[in-house]
């Protein structure tokens, strides 16, 4: 039987984590537990997300927490506590990210294998587009969805992603928009446990997964998370693509709040 499980990385996001917590309590799919792993937040992060929990009387949602800084080491910790809690098909977002209500219903039929009518998919790659509610216009938003959609070519294109023991074109996943199968995530070894300056850790995952002979990675423009356009405020879109690009541009803070 498939159990469904989303993992959350937070990281001192006391105050903007509600509207998250909104949208992953109204998906029409809620047979999934939600695992919060707190980063080492100051803020008290991790105590609005049990209130909220607990007022909601969410059961399956849990905190768990992860002393080892980093996007990876997080992700990874919290994929792994809801393997061992029997988890069989796996979800990550960020806490600063809005999925759409119908997120994990299709990442479940994604994942679901073929003969028990879904898509068999090993690794989705979700589609990501910007939040309406941070003051970005239209035709910015559309400038970023469109920046979105270069660097998925570019990755398509880019030699780096090609070599001995790959499989498949690549397709980027965003770490704020993937599910994977419990079982393709520990094969491929999970996300690198590192931080976020050190490695695109969800670049890392795909990857690895893409070396192991009849995987699955596909993309699924069905499957839409709105992600917060912070970076882009905070460093411009040149520089916030140039990041992306195997840390082209290094600012002095990565923690963008």
């Amino acid at each position: 039987m498939s159990r469904l499980a989303v993992v959350v990385p937070v990281y001192q996001e006391a105050a903007g984590i509600r509207p998250t917590l909104e949208h992953l309590a109204a998906q029409h799919d809620d047979d999934v537990d939600v695992w919060f792993v707190d980063n080492g937040s100051t803020d008290g992060s991790h105590a609005i997300v049990e209130s909220f929990a607990a007022a909601r009387g969410l059961a399956r949602w849990r905190v768990v927490h992860e002393a080892q800084k980093g996007t990876g080491a997080a992700a990874d910790t919290g994929m792994r506590a809801a393997i061992a809690a029997g988890a069989t098909m796996l979800a990550r977002t960020d806490a600063d990210c809005l999925p759409r209500r119908d997120w994990t219903a299709r990442l479940r039929h994604a994942m679901t294998p073929r003969e028990a009518g879904g898509l068999g998919i090993d690794l989705v790659a979700g589609l990501l587009v910007p939040r309406h509610d941070e003051g970005l216009g239209p035709v910015r938003r559309a400038a970023l969805t469109a920046a979105v959609r270069v660097a998925d070519g570019f990755g398509v294109v880019r030699p780096a992603n090609y070599g001995d023991g790959m499989h498949g074109l690549y397709v980027m996943a965003a770490g704020c928009n993937v599910g994977i199968t419990a079982a393709m995530y520990e094969r491929a070894g999970g996300f690198p446990r590192t931080a976020i300056e050190d490695l695109h850790e969800d670049r890392a995952l795909v990857n690895a997964v893409r070396r192991i002979p009849g995987s699955r990675c596909v993309r699924r423009d069905d499957v839409v998370v709105r992600g917060s356009s912070r970076r882009v405020r905070a460093w411009g879109l040149k520089n916030t693509l140039l990041w992306y690009k195997d840390h082209a541009y290094r600012p002095e803070h990565v923690d963008i709040r």
